[in-house]
C-alpha cells in the first residue's frame, strides 16, 4: 500500500501536509537558481551573431555567413565544454553539502558572464563562455538533487518538473531582455544583464539550509564521505551500468537542446533577413521564437508529473524524444528552407522543439531516484555533463557543416540521428516509479 501512494502522489500539487519553510526555500533556490542558468546559457544564442559580427574583424576574421557559422559552432562548443567539465560540483556537494554549493556556482557563472560584457576579440569571448560554462553546469544537478532530498516523499515527482520550468522561464526572460535591451543597446549589454544573478546569492545566504538527508548520510560515514569516494561509487558494480545508459540518455538530450533548439535564434535572424527585415526586427523576431520555445517547454514540463503518474519514466522519456526526433529534421530541414511563410512555419516547429525539450524535466525527479544520499549529485553531476562533451563534439560538427554547406538547417537537421539511438536503447533503462527516494 505505501508503495503505490509513492507511485500516485507526485501529481498532487497540494497535500494533506503543507510543506515547511526549509523545502519551499529549498524549492525557490533550485528554481531561482536554475532560472538564472536559463536566461544566462542563452543569452549566447541571443547575441552571438552581431556579437561575432563585432569580434571576428577585430580578430583579423571576416565576419562572412560561413565564418559566423563555424565560429558559432566553436564557442557553443567550448561552452558545452566547460559545461561538462562542472561534473567536478557534483562530488563538491556530495562532500561539502548541496546549498553552499550551489551558491557558489552561481556567483561562478554570474561573474564570468558579466566578464565576456567586455570582450575585444572572439578568443576573450570564448575563454570566458568556457569558464561561465563551467558554473552552469553545475546547477542542475544540485539543485534538482537538494529538491529530491528536502521534499516530502509524495510530491517528489511534482516538484522536480516545477523546479525544472525555471531553466525555461529564464529564456523568456532572456528573450524578453533582448527585446527590451539587447536590439536597442547591443549584445554587450546582454551579457551584464547575465552577471545580475549573483544577487539571488546575497538572497539565500544564511537563508538556505542543507537537507536532513545528507546531514544524516554525513554522520552516518564521517571521515568517509571524500570527493574521491563520491565520485568512484558511481561506477561501482550496483550502478555502472545505469551511469553509462543515462549517459547516452543524455547525449541524444543535450544535442537536441544545443544543435537543435539553441540554433532558433539564429535560424530567426537568417530568415528575417532573407526576407529583409532589419537587424533590429529581426533581434526582436527572435526575442519572439525564444519566448515561445521557453513557453513551449514549460508546458511539456508541466504535464510530465501527469505523464509519469500514468506511465512509467522511460515511457514518458520516449514520447519527448520521439517530438525531437520528427520535429529537428521537419524544423530545421524542411521550414527553414520554404519559399515563403518560412517564419510562420518555422515557429510553429518552434513550439514543438520546445514540448519535445521538456524532456529534460524528466531527468530531474528520475536521475535522483536511481542513486543514495552519499553519490547523488556526483551521478547526477557526470550523467548530465559528460554528455555535454559528446554534445560539445557534435555542435561543432553543426558548426562545421554549416561552413561547408553554407547553409543552417542541414547539419542541424541531421542531429535528429541522436534520439533515434536512444529510443533503441531506452527499454534498457532502469525503471523506479513507485519507489522511494533511495537512502
Amino acid at each position: 500500500m505505501k508503495k503505490m501512494a509513492t507511485a500516485t502522489a507526485p501529481i498532487r500539487a497540494t497535500g494533506t501536509m503543507p510543506l515547511t519553510r526549509e523545502q519551499k526555500r529549498a524549492f525557490w533556490a533550485a528554481w531561482g537558481g536554475w532560472t538564472m542558468d536559463g536566461m544566462d546559457s542563452f543569452i549566447l544564442s541571443l547575441v552571438l551573431v552581431p556579437a561575432l559580427r563585432e569580434v571576428l574583424p577585430k580578430s583579423g576574421i571576416p565576419a562572412t555567413t560561413s565564418n559566423v557559422g563555424f565560429y558559432s559552432g566553436l564557442l557553443f562548443a567550448l561552452f558545452m565544454i566547460g559545461w561538462g567539465t562542472a561534473l567536478m560540483w557534483g562530488p563538491a556537494a556530495d562532500r561539502f553539502g548541496r546549498a553552499r554549493t550551489l551558491m557558489l556556482t552561481i556567483i561562478w557563472f554570474s561573474v564570468f558572464t558579466l566578464l565576456a560584457a567586455f570582450s575585444q576579440n572572439v578568443w576573450t569571448l570564448a575563454v570566458f563562455r568556457f569558464l561561465a560554462g563551467v558554473g552552469i553546469g553545475g546547477e542542475w544537478s544540485i539543485g534538482a538533487s537538494l529538491l529530491s532530498e528536502a521534499w516530502p516523499e509524495e510530491r517528489r515527482t511534482w516538484g522536480a518538473c516545477m523546479m525544472h520550468t525555471g531553466y525555461y522561464f529564464g529564456l523568456v526572460l532572456a528573450g524578453a531582455a533582448n527585446y527590451f535591451i539587447g536590439s536597442q543597446f547591443g549584445w554587450r549589454y546582454m551579457f551584464v544583464v547575465g552577471g545580475l544573478p549573483a544577487v539571488l546569492v546575497a538572497f539565500l545566504y544564511n537563508r538556505l539550509h542543507e537537507p536532513a538527508r545528507w546531514k544524516q548520510k554525513r554522520a552516518q560515514l564521517g571521515q568517509q564521505l571524500t570527493l574521491r569516494r563520491a565520485f568512484l561509487r558511481v561506477f561501482s558494480g550496483q550502478y555502472r551500468r545505469r551511469t553509462i545508459l543515462n549517459s547516452i540518455y543524455l547525449i541524444a538530450s543535450i544535442a537536441g537542446l544545443w544543435a537543435g533548439s539553441t540554433y532558433v535564434p539564429q535560424a530567426v535572424t537568417y530568415i528575417a533577413e532573407r526576407t529583409g527585415d532589419s537587424a533590429a526586427e529581426a533581434a526582436r523576431l527572435a526575442s519572439y521564437a525564444t519566448a515561445l520555445l521557453g513557453l513551449s517547454t514549460i508546458l511539456g514540463a508541466v504535464l510530465t508529473p501527469w505523464l509519469a503518474k500514468r506511465i512509467d519514466r522511460r515511457a514518458t522519456l520516449g514520447i519527448f524524444f520521439a517530438l525531437m526526433l520528427v520535429f529537428v529534421p521537419l524544423t530545421y530541414g524542411y521550414f527553414f528552407y520554404l519559399p515563403q511563410h518560412a517564419l510562420g512555419w518555422f515557429l510553429a516547429g518552434t513550439f514543438f522543439l520546445g514540448l519535445g525539450g521538456a524532456n529534460f524535466a524528466v531527468y530531474s525527479f528520475w536521475l535522483p531516484e536511481q542513486y543514495a544520499t552519499d553519490c547523488r549529485v556526483s551521478a547526477f553531476a557526470f550523467t548530465t555533463n559528460i554528455g555535454r562533451f559528446a554534445g560539445a563534439g557534435l555542435t561543432y560538427l553543426v558548426g562545421v557543416g554549416v561552413r561547408h554547406y553554407g547553409t543552417l538547417g542541414t547539419p542541424v537537421a541531421m542531429v535528429a540521428l541522436a534520439f533515434a539511438v536512444a529510443l533503441v536503447l531506452l527499454p534498457l533503462g532502469v525503471e523506479t516509479k513507485g519507489q522511494p527516494l533511495p537512502a
